[in-house]
């Protein structure tokens, strides 16, 4: 039988067999057939597959809503604090000859890649722990949604353990399946990743080299302008029209100086006519951003103008700039990670059950903070902001 008529086959099998009623076996039994059709060898199919066992709580991860909308402010502190720049600035001059190769070879700014690597897994400290074939296989067999997206990032998975890039044992990721370094889905790194250091393999996941070229390579793909900045801290003239903002919204950079805008430090634009879009990720109020090609490029790796901007700033700050000048539009800023450990520690001392403090705000959490707004006459919001925590310190 022909290899199309057995891909054909297999995705009418799946298609006919519900997530909440099929068996799981038969489900594999189904994806083994596609992965088969598509190059997978028997073998690696019946190692992988055998005695796997769904994991559920991988359901729950990706029905999990959270309680409140993490603001910009928020999502910036924690991701662009103290910590991550002074440990981004040792990986930039550890990996120093390595990075300078990887610019060599794609023209992308290292401290970009860099950037992408602290904000992706922590270089390298939160790769994820979830094994990949039995996130992805769950996913693929109960997701509900989806579930042709997962059961070809399963078969990806497969692929790769065929080719011998990534020890089995290492492929541990997120829920959804992204792992190594720099987070790459399989069908992504199939792709895309590259070898950085010459070993004939592609392991995104134990070797630093190949995680920063197959990023470098990624940003590359996506557009990344070589000797170009992926966009600066504006000041907008009285009367800016906030419609006129939005990354999709370019327009030649003059245009905008002769509409007033200028750098933050009131110096011209720079950058010649080159299409640019302004950026207000906090409304009119606050910081206001000209971003270009570049910024399309960080964009294009997780599409969340706040994720780009995270990596975007991160990188300046790695190369030694400074925060941002204009202050977010809030009365309640958000805390770096030190200070978020430093609040659940001090929830913890007043009794409440909220784990082992590590920065990261969960529901316990997030009931705890509300349930000390309550006590203290404060607005029962649950936000993890500066507020609750200087409350918390003067007892």
């Amino acid at each position: 039988m022909k290899k199309t008529v057995v891909s054909a086959l297999a995705l009418l099998a799946l298609s006919a067999l519900p997530a909440s009623a099929a068996s799981f076996q038969q489900c594999l039994s189904a994806i083994g057939a596609r992965a088969g059709a598509a190059g997978v060898s028997s073998s690696v199919i019946n190692r992988q597959f055998s005695g796997l066992q769904p994991d559920m709580t991988v359901i729950d991860a990706m029905n999990k809503q959270p309680e409140f909308k993490t603001p910009i402010w928020d999502y910036m502190a924690s991701l662009v604090d103290a910590q991550r720049v002074a440990d981004g600035k040792q990986m930039l001059s550890r990996y120093g000859s390595v990075l300078s190769g990887v610019q060599r070879r794609y023209g992308v700014d290292p401290a970009v890649v860099v950037a992408v690597w602290g904000v992706e897994s922590n270089y390298g400290e939160s790769k994820g722990t979830r094994p990949l074939v039995q996130s992805l296989a769950t996913l693929s067999c109960y997701a509900g949604r989806r579930q042709g997206y997962f059961q070809g990032e399963l078969i990806a998975t497969l692929k790769i353990i065929q080719r011998g890039d990534v020890n089995p044992d290492h492929l541990v990721g997120s829920w959804a399946g992204a792992f190594g370094n720099t987070q790459f889905m399989p069908s992504t790194f199939l792709r895309l990743a590259v070898d950085g250091d010459g070993d004939g393999r592609r392991d995104v996941v134990d070797s630093v080299p190949d995680a920063l070229a197959s990023t470098a390579n990624y940003l590359a793909r996506s557009g990344w302008t070589s000797g170009t900045r992926w966009g600066y801290e504006v000041r907008l003239p009285p009367g800016f029209k906030a419609g006129l903002a939005g990354r999709t919204k370019k327009r030649p950079l003059g245009s905008w100086a002769a509409m007033g805008v200028t750098r933050i430090d009131g110096a011209p634009l720079q950058g010649g006519n080159a299409r640019a879009a302004i950026l207000l990720p906090a409304g009119p109020q606050g910081p206001a951003f000209v971003v270009f090609r570049n910024f399309d490029a960080i964009y294009s790796y997780n599409a969340a103008e706040s994720y780009a901007l995270a990596i975007a700033h991160l990188s300046d700050r790695i190369r030694g700039g400074s925060p941002f000048a204009t202050p977010w539009p809030t009365d309640d800023p958000g805390l770096s990670r030190a200070q978020r450990k430093e609040l659940q520690a001090l929830l913890a001392r007043k009794g409440y059950d909220i784990g082992t403090p590590d920065g990261s705000i969960g529901n316990k959490t997030i009931q705890a903070i509300r349930d000390v707004q309550r006590r203290l006459g404060l607005p029962v919001t649950g936000h993890p902001g500066l507020k609750v925590l200087t409350a918390l310190k003067r007892g």
